[in-house]
């Protein structure tokens, strides 16, 4: 039959993480049939000594192996699945299944060549696309064991036991902190553990975690030989949802759902299924969003990626739940997600063994809609999982990594987020008049945002007072564009390229950055000269230099935003020198500047160079270096404007 086993207790109270396929006649030996009944640890014993007598070896040693890998102790299978494998074991799976538990040791090169071996030769079309997935993902984990954050993490020895202690919360009246453990419960077959109850703590030194006294929650929550874990309860404090397994005497296995508790009246209501259970696998994990009005677990159910995925359901106004909605695949993978976790701000953590990881389950966080590794320490090449928060960085996680007193434990954490910034530019649109110069906001005006490589990003239209705004990524250059009929095109430019402060000079844990810009509009007027700054020449040289260059390509943008004007380039000297000469170096000049216009795309048509010498003044009877500098010149006027 097949099994489809929740696993709570020490090294595997990570949640239905064993689906297996696995079919077992009844009829068998005596380990087959502990094993099909889900009775790993003395399934492990009986194949141990079946291997040792030399009954079947190959075929003993990959139930052992399979054994440890549906109790969630896949670490140890690794010696079994390759004993298996290397005596010849006639099993299509066993190779992809020895790439899991190399993985999980941190064999990761190991672990690529089994999951590439399988994808060429596996028959299971699931299990070969998963293992391409796999494969990749391990080739990453290398790069991410290399990584360590500035996050903090600390053992909670005042609550953990030898037993599995996992998957905390908070009660928000008493401020008690509840979790799961398998310390006083009887054994469960499964893994030689103890069957989970739910246990609280009151730490007399909150900040800390440390102090208190353990209790056992009320009975009604706690019910023998079944697993209860995985606590959370609603913002008033009124509404519990836990998972519990069935006791597995009708089925020969153990199965688990979501139930639901009220507190009224003094006390606690018996706990009852909630409808969004499905009847055909397993719910588990729950966890309430902030605000209590949505519900987060994971499930096996039909229709996923494959594995646990994670669910969301929100509370209807007549206290049941709406339609469970898969959170899709750029969380869920064909592997498993489970355990998740909000933060105070909204924030999605989980845990999962499909994405790139540093062995087993890692925690992962969603960071601005795209699924981030939290790395070491909060991760290690163990199970971590179920990630609860009891600020905005700080919180409880669980763990089986070596260190521990048991299986799993309980480690407190503090993250060190690295303060972010969020730039944006805000703008004004002015209109010039033409006639005093005086500038006025434009209303209603369309402005594009541009990134390199002329691609439009966004657009927006300015306010009555022509203000606007757009978010900017933190390392990019952009033009910004506002463009009316008969105006000049208005352009300019904004970067945030070398704009991010050090990490000590950003005050809040979110910062945003403002960068001011104007564009201004002005109309297009025939025969009204324009001076182009900062066109220099060499003495008595014609030649275009870099510095004019660059201010030559701001009016070929010119000419291309405004495709419909056609333009006269003059060129103007002081009074010093002969007139004829003068004439003919303004010339030259004019016409070297055009060329290079032209050399830029500027069909030729549009645009004539004239030198007028020294004949237009801007200040006549000049007498000073300045007032000459005035009178050379560079200068263009619109002639034409095609309709």
């Amino acid at each position: 039959m097949k099994n489809s086993m929740l696993v709570w207790a020490a090294a595997g109270s990570v949640a239905a993480l064993g689906l297996s396929g696995c079919a077992t006649s009844e009829s068998g030996t005596k380990a087959d049939k502990r094993f099909a009944r889900g009775e790993y640890e003395t399934a492990i014993a009986l194949y141990k000594a079946q291997a040792e007598r030399g009954k079947n070896a190959p075929q003993s040693n990959f139930r052992v192996g399979e054994s440890y890998r549906l109790s969630n102790r896949i670490e140890q299978a690794e010696l079994y699945y390759k004993m298996a494998v290397g005596a010849g074991l006639k099993n299509a799976d066993a190779g992809f299944y020895y790439g899991l538990a190399l993985k999980a040791n941190g064999k990761y090169d190991e672990a690529a060549a089994q999951f590439d071996d399988y994808v060429k030769l596996g028959t299971n079309r699931a299990l070969a696309a998963r293992a391409e997935i796999e494969a990749k993902n391990v080739r990453l984990s290398k790069e991410l064991s290399a990584q360590t954050t500035r996050d903090e993490i600390q053992v909670l020895d005042q609550v953990n036991s030898e037993s599995a202690d996992f998957s905390a919360t908070m009660i928000p009246d008493t401020k008690e902190i509840v979790f799961a453990s398998g310390r006083d419960g009887k054994k469960y077959l499964g893994n030689g553990e103890g069957f989970n109850d739910l246990y609280a703590i009151r730490f007399d030194d909150a900040e800390k975690m440390t102090g208190g006294t353990i209790r056992k929650l009320e009975p009604i929550f706690n019910t023998e030989g079944m697993h209860e874990a995985s606590a959370t309860y609603a913002p008033d404090g009124k509404m519990v949802v836990f998972a519990r397994s069935n006791s597995g005497k009708k089925k020969g296995y153990l199965s688990v759902d979501l139930w639901a508790s009220y507190f009224r009246s003094g006390a606690w209501t018996e706990p009852a299924l909630i409808n969004i259970n499905d009847r055909t696998t397993d719910d588990f994990s729950p966890v309430f969003s902030p605000d209590g009005e949505t519900l987060y677990f994971a499930s096996g159910r039909k229709g996923g990626e494959g594995g646990t995925d994670l669910y969301k359901a929100t509370i209807a106004a007549n206290g049941r739940f709406a339609p469970a909605e898969n959170l899709g695949p750029e969380i869920n993978t064909p592997g498993n997600e489970s355990f998740p976790a909000i933060a105070p701000d909204g924030t999605l953590f989980f845990s999962s063994d499909g994405h790139p990881g540093l062995g087993k389950l890692d925690v992962f966080v969603v960071d601005k809609g795209k699924v981030r590794n939290l790395g070491a320490p909060m991760n290690s090449s163990g199970d971590d999982f179920a990630p609860y928060f009891t600020g905005q960085n700080v919180g409880v996680f669980s763990s089986n990594r070596a260190g521990g007193k048991g299986s799993d434990d309980l480690y407190r954490f503090r993250r060190n987020t690295t303060k972010l910034v969020n730039f944006f530019v805000d703008g004004t649109v002015l209109e010039r008049d033409t006639k005093t110069g005086a500038t006025q906001p434009v209303a209603s005006e369309n402005v594009e945002l541009f990134a390199n490589g002329g691609r439009k990003i966004l657009e927006a239209t300015t306010g009555p007072d022509g203000k606007f705004s757009f978010k900017l990524d933190s390392a990019t250059t952009y033009a910004l564009v506002a463009d009316r009929p008969a105006y000049f095109t208005a352009r300019t430019s904004v970067t945030t390229v070398g704009k991010m402060p050090a990490q000590d000079q950003l005050p809040e844990l979110v910062n945003d950055i403002r960068l001011p810009v104007t564009l201004t509009l002005n109309k297009i007027v025939k025969n009204v000269a324009i001076v182009v700054e900062n066109i220099f020449y060499d003495y008595n040289k014609a030649d275009i230099r870099p510095d004019a260059a660059t201010e030559l390509d701001k009016l070929v943008e010119t000419l291309n935003d405004n495709p419909k004007i056609t333009i006269e380039l003059s060129s103007h000297t002081d009074s010093r020198g002969k007139d004829a000469y003068n004439a003919s170096l303004s010339q030259r000049r004019a016409q070297s500047a055009v060329d290079y216009i032209i050399s830029k795309g500027v069909v030729k048509e549009r645009i004539t160079a004239k030198g007028y010498g020294e004949t237009q003044p801007v200040v006549r009877n000049a007498k000073t270096e300045e007032q000459h500098q005035r009178n050379r010149r560079t200068e263009f006027k619109v002639t034409r404007i095609a309709e």
